[in-house]
């Protein structure tokens, strides 16, 4: 234990003894001694422990994340421009529940050793009875925004850290989540922190307005603000009334400044707030210019500018309520639980600009889960443009994706090309196997997502496109950040929703799928068992092929035993048994090197071995310096 670690544990234990007013923690405010008492004489913390960061099980935090699934995808185009702002600066960025349990996380994943063992992230419990005075669990016992800075923390343990945080309320004025950017180490004092608190408090507040308008989607709302000028782009208060006028939810600004103590401002009646009755709402529609849509609080002299917004036709929201999965999607499953949740969960998604992440198996099927989302959403009538990132040679992936103009390399072409990113403007761009994109381009790729332009080799003008990305890998992309090898911003900018497709042999639906797939031709009993007993290492892919084949061979009546294509005994599964020794390739150029040898240089069947594509497999070997015989001299 450090002088420093011994000089803090005995000013928190001071405040213990003294009370918040001890002399010997004057240099820390108020909010801060006060959660000090509270942890020792309110959650019975002892002062001079030691206690590492509380991570929770993957099951655990799953069943955290499953509670707040809406509000997660809403908060996560938030969490990424917050990101991009103060990534340069060393910060993470969090969002936890109420209950103080990391459900989001981005930062830097170079540095995952020291994040996870410092509890800056996934599944980290920021609780004030676990971790003691901190951000995120302070700012859930006050209910607002602070910054804890150093040895502001009650663990010695943590008093590198300085944390930043701001609640995010539901309509109901309930606390349902804390966003916080936090950094390992400062050598500043608390007051650098300043700049920090408001940017998170903005994006907080932008958080909490976009899950308000969600929620009351069919309530009238009403946009206010003390100016006319921002009225209707960045409104101070949110309110949302049923069809009789009453208040049923409201953002957090707008109960600070309305709510009537202690009477609730949920179920008050639009007269009781405001000098006008209900009846007259429609005179504050956006009809008028925002400066005539003055309105007087009731019982005050204070004007506000008011902006309505009705809710829509009835039979438009009976059409949303009964709308369901829609028939690209529907067609993924034929039954099986765990597919069904991730068809739901994504149907969800169609038509907004998150970014979905893929993965699974080599023959899961991830281009047709890409092809189905397209086909379910307003985009259907525009390009699908795939991508095979691993198929395409390193020297020329460039030029593919992002065009290029007359001449502007040596090999160009003299018309010049459109790029892969521009051909899919309007649609949708399925970058398959994306763990294979070299580093150079992955920032240019960042660009495309985050500007909606892209630069053609040769140009001097980018050009705009509107593309939906959705990118696939059965490669562990988290394993490339920490390597280096992959952009951890591209990373999360990817991943705003990650659909893990489950493998052919653990589906509850196979029977049905080989049904299917079928269409007008039947099995016998003993062929149909025979396919059910296959363990299936490749997928869908490879059941199409064995179906494709038998009803080749049976031209009629029922495929039987001596229809189908002779079927390898069961082996292990390619991700289980490839996994492990596709990241020592990865990491160890002397294991690929040994697999190389021993296959007398068959690069083709050391790809299968590992089940890469022979593109992938020469990228990894120029990444390591290995040539083979016959090139060298």
């Amino acid at each position: 234990m450090s002088t420093l670690q011994h000089q803090h544990i005995a000013t928190v234990m001071q405040v213990a003894s003294d009370g918040a007013g001890a002399l010997a923690a004057a240099a820390h405010e108020q909010v801060i001694r006060d959660s000090w008492h509270r942890c020792v004489h309110q959650h019975g913390l002892d002062p001079t422990r030691m206690q590492e960061a509380i991570i929770l099980p993957q099951a655990r935090l799953r069943e955290h994340q499953d509670e707040m699934e809406a509000l997660l995808q809403i908060a996560r185009h938030g969490l990424e421009e917050l990101y991009n702002k103060v990534a340069g600066l060393g910060y993470v960025v969090l969002l936890t529940d109420a209950r103080g349990v990391t459900v989001d996380f981005l930062g830097d994943l170079v540095f995952e050793p020291s994040l996870r063992k410092a509890g800056l992230y996934l599944g980290a419990d920021w609780s004030e009875i676990n971790a003691g005075t901190c951000g995120v669990g302070t700012c859930i016992s006050t209910g607002e925004a602070l910054t804890v800075h150093l040895d502001d923390h009650f663990d010695a343990t943590h008093i590198p850290l300085t944390c930043t945080t701001a609640p995010v309320y539901d309509s109901a004025g309930q606390l349902s989540a804390v966003l916080d950017i936090s950094q390992l180490s400062s050598s500043q004092p608390k007051s650098s922190q300043h700049l920090a608190l408001q940017l998170v408090k903005m994006v907080a507040h932008d958080i909490e307005n976009a899950a308000f308008l969600h929620r009351h989607r069919h309530d009238w709302v009403l946009r206010l603000s003390a100016t006319p000028q921002f009225l209707d782009v960045q409104p101070d208060y949110l309110l949302a009334l049923d069809n009789a006028g009453r208040v049923v939810g409201h953002n957090r600004r707008a109960q600070l400044a309305l709510q009537a103590q202690p009477q609730p401002l949920l179920g008050t009646p639009f007269e009781s707030l405001f000098e006008v009755p209900f009846n007259q709402i429609g005179r504050f529609v956006l009809a008028q210019p925002s400066d005539q849509r003055a309105v007087t609080l009731a019982g005050e002299r204070r004007l506000l500018f008011l902006s309505a917004t009705p809710p829509p036709l009835r039979q438009a929201v009976a059409a949303h309520s009964a709308r369901t999965v829609p028939a690209p999607l529907a067609a993924l499953s034929a039954g099986d639980a765990a597919l069904d949740r991730q068809v739901e969960r994504v149907a969800r998604l169609v038509n907004t600009p998150i970014g979905l992440l893929i993965t699974g198996e080599t023959g899961s099927g991830k281009e047709y889960f890409a092809k189905a989302v397209h086909k379910s959403s307003e985009r259907r009538s525009r390009p699908f443009v795939a991508v095979n990132c691993a198929a395409i040679p390193e020297n020329l992936i460039e030029s593919e994706l992002f065009g290029h103009l007359p001449g502007s390399f040596s090999g160009a072409s003299p018309k010049g090309k459109r790029g892969l990113i521009a051909e899919a403007d309007g649609g949708t761009l399925f970058l398959d196997e994306i763990g294979d994109m070299p580093l150079t381009l992955q920032a240019r790729l960042l660009r495309v997502l985050s500007e909606r332009e892209v630069l053609p080799v040769g140009a001097t003008r980018p050009q705009p496109v509107d593309i939906r990305v959705i990118a696939a890998t059965h490669a562990p992309l988290e394993s490339l950040v920490m390597a280096g090898r992959f952009r951890d911003d591209l990373y999360y900018r990817l991943k705003g929703a990650h659909i893990e497709l489950p493998p052919l042999r653990e589906r509850s639906d196979l029977g049905a799928m080989i049904t299917r797939l079928l269409g007008n031709r039947s099995l016998t009993p003993a062929a149909f068992q025979r396919l059910l007993a296959h363990a299936w290492p490749g997928n869908l892919r490879e059941l199409r092929n064995v179906l494709d084949y038998a009803a080749s061979i049976c031209t009629e009546g029922p495929i039987d035993l001596d229809d189908l294509p002779e079927l390898q005994a069961s082996r292990l599964p390619a991700r289980s048994t490839t996994s492990g020794q596709e990241d020592s390739l990865q990491s160890d150029p002397d294991a690929l090197l040994q697999a190389l040898r021993a296959a007398h240089w068959n690069v083709s069947a050391v790809a299968r071995q590992f089940g890469l594509a022979r593109m992938t497999l020469y990228r990894r070997m120029k990444r390591a310096g290995i040539v083979p015989p016959n090139r060298m001299g």
